[in-house]
């Protein structure tokens, strides 16, 4: 079997925000401080890379700042980011630049997910063709629509497959229209599983709860990823990596350290 060489998680910043939002209709009042995070992932046939972070320039600028995250409050305080968490710097620490990327995976096109689109262009982009769908209807909240630049020549997706040696993409909607995870097969141990913000928390696993935000508010479809990721954690011993969970990501190795 094929597999992938190794997997880099990346803190692209930190948010505060009401935990209801990770966990539906759980934790009302009660704020958490959760990682935004990126995955490079390294394989015998390229460089993939799961998710870019946020739009530097809007949480370093004062007026953007205002302008963007303002609104989102109490619900969300602004992201946190600095300039050694934007992607070119971790890139660059590795001796790489945008162009050693081969595909950038976004999960899903939230601010916190698509956001440092920006920072890597001329990249391949893959997304679900019901991400774009739902933008297109005006009321997909969480999006800016002006960093989904050049989206007319990104390569649109539609069901489970193959993106690279040892990184399987399946699809898993319910927080958003068509969100989509990632499984990796890498050299040693148990595959990996990126969850992303199909599971928020360890919580969300556990206890099978959805996330906070469901796209038309269809639960039942969330839940289904979720136990569609528990499946896969049963099927092919995969480990399941939650994508907001602080307590999670600091027992991971820290960058410059990968897992292979």
């Amino acid at each position: 079997m094929t597999r992938a060489i190794r997997l880099w998680p990346l803190l692209t910043g930190t948010q505060r925000y009401e935990k209801v939002v990770s966990t539906r209709n759980r934790g009302h009042g009660e704020y958490i401080q959760a990682p935004i995070l990126a995955y490079l992932i390294e394989t015998p046939n390229g460089r993939v890379l799961y998710d870019v972070g946020c739009d530097y320039r809007k949480v370093s600028t004062p007026e953007l700042r205002v302008h963007y995250f303002d609104p989102m409050r109490p619900l969300f305080d602004p992201p946190i980011m600095t300039e050694e968490q934007r992607i070119p710097s971790y890139l660059e620490r590795l001796g790489l630049t945008s162009k050693d990327i081969d595909v950038v995976f976004l999960g899903h096109l939230h601010f916190d997910h698509a956001g440092g689109l920006c920072d890597v262009p001329g990249c391949d982009v893959h997304v679900h063709q019901a991400e774009l769908d739902a933008v297109a209807t005006g009321v997909y909240s969480g999006v800016f629509t002006e960093e989904l630049v050049g989206k007319d020549a990104w390569h649109l997706q539609s069901s489970d497959y193959q993106v690279a040696p040892g990184v399987r993409a399946i699809c898993t909607p319910g927080h958003s229209a068509g969100h989509m995870s990632l499984v990796i097969e890498l050299p040693r141990g148990r595959p990996v599983v990126i969850c992303g913000d199909a599971a928020d928390l360890q919580e969300n696993l556990t206890d099978e709860i959805a996330p906070g935000y469901c796209w038309q508010d269809n639960e039942p479809l969330a839940l289904d990823s979720i136990r569609k990721l528990k499946s896969i954690e049963r099927e092919e011993r995969a480990e399941l990596w939650p994508n907001h969970d602080l307590a999670f990501f600091h027992s991971l190795a820290q960058f410059p350290a990968w897992r292979e």
